[in-house]
Formats: C-alpha cells, sequence, structure tokens
C-alpha cells in the first residue's frame, strides 16, 4: 500500500505541542475558558472520494434539509426498498412525529434481501472473532438464511406482529441474527447488554411485557465465561413475568439449567424450521425497538424507535459520516447492547450493504494490542470507537500500536461521550498516522443517530468539537429563556425541529416523554446536554448541564477541567465534580488515573493544580486531586459523575449502580482517604 501524506493543520500553532491558551472570562461568567486552535482539513485524496466534497455542498444540502425536509427526506427515502410507497413525508405535533406517512417497508429485507439480486449475495455482511480466537465470515446470502431460520423459530413459540422479546447475548453474530429475526416478523426486540444483572434484565422484561428471552449459555470476557443463563433464571424466578419462553444458544459449552416447557437450545430449535420466511410489511411508524436508558428518577426509561424514519437517519449517517464503501471493512467497537450497536453495528451498515466487524470480547485480552492486532488482520478501514477506550489505549502506551500495521485505515470516529483536545490529537496522530478525518459524533440513545458530526470529506475538524449539525438537524444553544447565547458561551442544547430517527415515546410512559424532553422549551427537544458555539459556528459539548460547575460565579464545564488534566503528560484520565463550598458556591474535585509508570505523590497533586490554573485559569483551580486506580464506568464506558459527586461530598452512595462494569472501583473510591 502506498504512503498516503499527512493531514496538515491550517493553523501554524498546530505544530506546538499544546496549542491551548486561557482566556479571560470577559465580563460574562458564562464564557468558555478553553480555546482550540488547531484545525485539520481533510486530505485531498480523502476529498477526491468522498461523497460530500466540500463545505459549499454540505451547507447547500443541510440548508435545503431544513427549508424543505419533505423534498430532502423523501429523496433520500427513495434509496431504501418499500413494499409500498409513503404519502407523505412528516407529519409532525409536538411532541408527535409521523415520518414517511402510509409508506410501509420491512427492516431485514433492507438490510438483506435486497442485496441478494448482486455481487453483495456472496459478501462479507459480518466477520467475527471470539474473544478465544474463533473467526466466522457470514456472508449476505447465509445470514438472510439464517435470520429465515430462526424468525420462523419465533413463530413457532408463538412470538407475532408487536410482540417483545428481550434479548440478552454475548457479542456473537447470532445476536445481530435475532434482532434482525424480530424485524422479519414485526416483533419489537429490546436488547439488553450482557453485563447487567438479573435484576436488570427483569425490570426490563416486567416494564415491556416480554414473552421471550433469547439468551446463551455464557459469553467470554477477559478470559472468564460470563453465565448469561444463569442471570436470565434468576431474573426469571417466581414465574411472575410474562415470559413463555427461552431460546438458549451454546457459547461456552458449561452446565446450565434447562427448565421443562421453558428453556429451548438454539441448535435444536433450527432443527424444526427451513429458511424460508417472508418478511412482513410494517407501516413506516410500525414500533421496533425499545432500548432502555438511565433515567434520573432511577427506573430506566424504555425508549422506542419506530421502523421508517429510524432505518432512514442510520441508513443515511452511515453513508454520509462513514463514507461507506464496498470495498470497506468497517469496525464499531460498541456492545450490540447499545444503541450504537443497533444503528452502527447492525441496521446501519447493513443497509448500506457494508461489511461489518464484530469482536467478543475485551481490548486488552490476552494483551493491550487486541484492537491493534485485529485491525492489521481484517484490513479495517474504518473504526468507530469511545473516547474511554481512546484514553485506556493511551494509559497503555504506544508500543503496542507500534508492533501493528494500521495503515488499512482510512476513516477514524469516537462516541458515546466528549473527547478531550489530547485524546484526539494522540488518536489522530498514533492510532491514525495523521492521515484519517475523525468524525466525533454528538448524539444519544433518544435520536436513534448522529446528530451533530464532521461530513469527514467536507468540514474541517478541531480536536474536540464534534462541529456541525447533520442534516435535518436544527441545533442552537440556549439560555433558560431560550435566547441564543453569544460566541463561546455555555448554554443549553436543544434541537428545533422533528429529525427522522427521534424517539417516539417512553414505553407505557406518555407524560414521562412529554415532561423529560420536551417540557423546558415548548416545541423543542431537550434532553440535558450543555454545549457553547465557536466563532466558526462549531458545537462544543460540554456534557450534562448537571455537570457545570458553579465556582464563585463562574460557570465551568467539567469537560474543559479535564481536557487540561489530561493535557498533563503524567494524567491518562480524569473525571471532575463539584462539591459544596460555603465560600465559593461550588469547590472543583479531581479524580485522577495516571499512566502506566507514574507514581503519584503529594507533589504530583501540586504540580496537577498547577498546571490546570495555567492552561485555564485561576477560577479552575482544583480544591483536591484524588488519585484513582481506575474511575466507575457504566458498561458503555460512560464515567458515572453521579457516584463521584456524592463520594466527593462524603455523602452516601445511593441511586441505581447495576450498570457499573466493576462496582469495586467504588468501593476502593470511597473507601481512599483523598488526596496522596
Amino acid at each position: 500500500m502506498s504512503k498516503k501524506k499527512a493531514a496538515k493543520p491550517v493553523s501554524k500553532k498546530a505544530a506546538k505541542p499544546a496549542a491551548k491558551k486561557a482566556v479571560k472570562a470577559a465580563g460574562s461568567s458564562s464564557k468558555s475558558l478553553l480555546v482550540e486552535n488547531r484545525v485539520f482539513k481533510p486530505s485531498a485524496d480523502f476529498v477526491k472520494k468522498a461523497r460530500i466534497s466540500s463545505m459549499a455542498q454540505y451547507q447547500k444540502m443541510h440548508a435545503e434539509s431544513l427549508k424543505n425536509p419533505d423534498k430532502f427526506f423523501g429523496r433520500e427515502a427513495k434509496e431504501l426498498s418499500w413494499s409500498r410507497p409513503f404519502k407523505k413525508v412528516l407529519d409532525w405535533k409536538c411532541p408527535n412525529a409521523k415520518w414517511f406517512v402510509g409508506g410501509q417497508l420491512n427492516v431485514s429485507v433492507n438490510c438483506l434481501d435486497r442485496h441478494l439480486d448482486g455481487p453483495r449475495k456472496t459478501k462479507a455482511a459480518i466477520i467475527w472473532e471470539g474473544e478465544p480466537g474463533e473467526k466466522r465470515v457470514i456472508t449476505y446470502q447465509q445470514l438472510h438464511r439464517d435470520v429465515c431460520r430462526f424468525a420462523n423459530v419465533l413463530k413457532r413459540h408463538k412470538v407475532k406482529k408487536g410482540d417483545r422479546v428481550v434479548i440478552y447475548m454475548p457479542m456473537v453474530p447470532e445476536a445481530a441474527v435475532a434482532m434482525l429475526a424480530c424485524t422479519r416478523i414485526g416483533a419489537m426486540h429490546s436488547v439488553v447488554f450482557g453485563g447487567f444483572s438479573a435484576e436488570s434484565i427483569k425490570d426490563r422484561v416486567t416494564d415491556c411485557g416480554a414473552t421471550m428471552v433469547i439468551t446463551a449459555d455464557g459469553g467470554y470476557r477477559r478470559g472468564a465465561v460470563v453465565a448469561l443463563k444463569k442471570n436470565v433464571d434468576d431474573a426469571l424466578k417466581g414465574g411472575d413475568t410474562p415470559v413463555k419462553s427461552v431460546i438458549v444458544l451454546r457459547r461456552t459449552g458449561q452446565d446450565v439449567h434447562i427448565e421443562e416447557g421453558r428453556d429451548y437450545w438454539w441448535h435444536r430449535e433450527l432443527e424444526y424450521v427451513d429458511a424460508k420466511c417472508p418478511a412482513v410489511a410494517m407501516d413506516s411508524e410500525a414500533p421496533l425497538f425499545i432500548l432502555y436508558t438511565s433515567g434520573s428518577t432511577g427506573k430506566p426509561k424504555g425508549i422506542l424507535h419506530t421502523t421508517g424514519g429510524y432505518l432512514l437517519h442510520a441508513y443515511m449517517t452511515s453513508k454520509y459520516v462513514f463514507d461507506l464503501r464496498d470495498d470497506d471493512v468497517y469496525w464499531c467497537t460498541a456492545d450490540i447492547g447499545w444503541v450504537t450497536g443497533h444503528s452502527y453495528m447492525v441496521y446501519g451498515p447493513l443497509a448500506m450493504g457494508a461489511t461489518s466487524l464484530m469482536y467478543e470480547g475485551a481490548p486488552n485480552w490476552p494483551e493491550n494490542d487486541r484492537f491493534w492486532r485485529i485491525i492489521e488482520e481484517y484490513g479495517v478501514t474504518v473504526f468507530y470507537t469511545a473516547p474511554t477506550a481512546i484514553r485506556a489505549f493511551m494509559k497503555w502506551g504506544d508500543e503496542w500500536l507500534k508492533k501493528h500495521d494500521l495503515s488499512s485505515l482510512r476513516l477514524l470516529g469516537t462516541v458515546g461521550e466528549p473527547i478531550n483536545p489530547e485524546a484526539w490529537m494522540w488518536y489522530h496522530n498514533q492510532v491514525g498516522g495523521g492521515r484519517c478525518p475523525i468524525v466525533d459524533t454528538w448524539w444519544q440513545t433518544e435520536t436513534g443517530g448522529h446528530m451533530i458530526t464532521p461530513i469527514p470529506g467536507a468540514i474541517p475538524t478541531k480536536p474536540g468539537t464534534a462541529t456541525l449539525p447533520f442534516f435535518g438537524v436544527d441545533a442552537a444553544v440556549v439560555d433558560d429563556l431560550g435566547k441564543e447565547v453569544g460566541k463561546d458561551e455555555q448554554g443549553k442544547l436543544v434541537i428545533r425541529k422533528p429529525w427522522p430517527s427521534m424517539l417516539r415515546g417512553i414505553w407505557g410512559d406518555k407524560d414521562r416523554y412529554q415532561k423529560t424532553y420536551w417540557s423546558d422549551f415548548k416545541g423543542w427537544y431537550f434532553a440535558g446536554d450543555g454545549a457553547r458555539r465557536d466563532k466558526d459556528g462549531y458545537f462544543w459539548i460540554i456534557g450534562r448541564i448537571d455537570d457545570v460547575l458553579n465556582v464563585a460565579g463562574h460557570r465551568l464545564g467539567t469537560a474543559e477541567v479535564e481536557s487540561a488534566l489530561v493535557s498533563h503528560a503524567a494524567v491518562a484520565e480524569a473525571a471532575v465534580v463539584g462539591r459544596p463550598d460555603e465560600l465559593k458556591g461550588q469547590g472543583v474535585v479531581c479524580f485522577v488515573t495516571v499512566k502506566e509508570g507514574v507514581k503519584t505523590s503529594r507533589d504530583l497533586s501540586e504540580e496537577l493544580k498547577k498546571h490546570v490554573r495555567k492552561v485555564i485559569g485561576p477560577v479552575a483551580t482544583p480544591d483536591e486531586i484524588r488519585f484513582a486506580a481506575a474511575l466507575p464506568k457504566t458498561r458503555s464506558g460512560k464515567i458515572m459523575r453521579r457516584l463521584l459527586k456524592q463520594i466527593a461530598s462524603g455523602e452516601t452512595l445511593k441511586g441505581d449502580t447495576t450498570t457499573l462494569e466493576d462496582i469495586n472501583v467504588i468501593a476502593a473510591l470511597a473507601a481512599a482517604s483523598g488526596e496522596d
């Protein structure tokens, strides 16, 4: 493969190692204190092949998508396969949207059947690697057959259109098969992440009224076996759930309890069915899936997505944001239990006819270079992962990357939370070799797909910003009264127009849907995130509004302080929270994980305080640095700042902790005495 020239930053200041500078608050307590001057244009080689190849083209398309959504999305939707054409693009009565009214389609047909009449028939749909090392390549033809057979298993167990099916599985191709089989017959799926507890499964089964659970005997994680079937058994104890059947995939081969009349082996059920299953034509607004996300009350919210609009948005973003091509090997590292796994491992890439790579296990098993080995072995071209993972890679050290040839990569992406500029630069230079555009995507379970994101061939990028809105997304940053704030001022991020993949409600709770998302600003969507816009109109996500600190009358985004900390050579990761302070209102408490080989000390603590003061300004100086071997994270990689706030304030820990990756992390932090 020929060497590509590295993309050159527009700004001359990019050559400086950390081109951030502190600015004064300029008379406004909500002004951002961090300024990013590095700007990167996509390379000429990337632009030449990109679907959208200039800022002017992006701006023209975005303007049309807002001014004439019927024409814009009507044209885009014709790229999908419809069994009955839609009569109207949008019917909007806030907060209820109907997209592609009167149209009928089937998701599995769009992801599978329509690719079988040409060369994609024998193309790899899914490339899979298990954590122990097994490998499988499944073509579109094979995946279609597997989906049809399992759809017939569902029908054999009396699952019908409109029924709910809970899927609790490891990262194996059969998880995608189960999802697509549900869509084929019109059943709704609710995927529960394979790391969740029995209590979490029961809550979701009960809330959505699922009649079936699809699971496996177990899965692999860091060399250990996760007992999935046992968790399902514990969740269904007592028989007070609506579940009638449990289908069990044999994955690890361990002994599991099989309850007669309720539990059935996947492979044995396939013996009773054939590979022909006609797809059910579904109304565009028919429910597709329910995906639960954490709520402030402690009770998970069942986010409901429907068929036509969701599929189009997943398809369009895969096409324009990832710029997916027939020869790409695309890898989204998210678990199938998260919305990222839904939209960008299964539905978006398969609707595009792309090859989607799936890996079962941890990135550091058996060693810290597992991801880099996979990229080299399969020739991955598009790589989509989380900032948390990127910071872990940084902590483990560059030597793991240097063992592998990553030259196949042409595009990188991030998802899950704002990425700090230092991690962005490391990702750009060390993983992308300075040549790959980075699409830093902001979106939510509720939005269904990308909302603010670079279009890689058109929009110059800056480390740490998601840049500009996707098509159809009318985003703004406003104050509490709904007035747009000034340049670099922090405010609430709202969406002022409906978009195709927007959630259609909270399962079983219409009032909560209205109150949670549409009550702060009449007619506008607001889900709790804060942001600012810079001089170029780029959006900088500052995280949850609840995470903004008010220090002596100054509003500080926790992401800014975290970015300043991570820019220090000793720091791998940081989480910043506030605690009550009689003098300042809130004090700044920083939980810091250092890089491997770095020793923590009081001197290092003082050095980090001075570093933050230098990078941002005196108002941001941390009151306390707490060194931590690890930070409490959900299984999707998000830091649970709610728990850190309680620890920093000396409170008793309360609230739901079932989403934690490792409960021992919280125990260790709570037992720690503060600064070294």
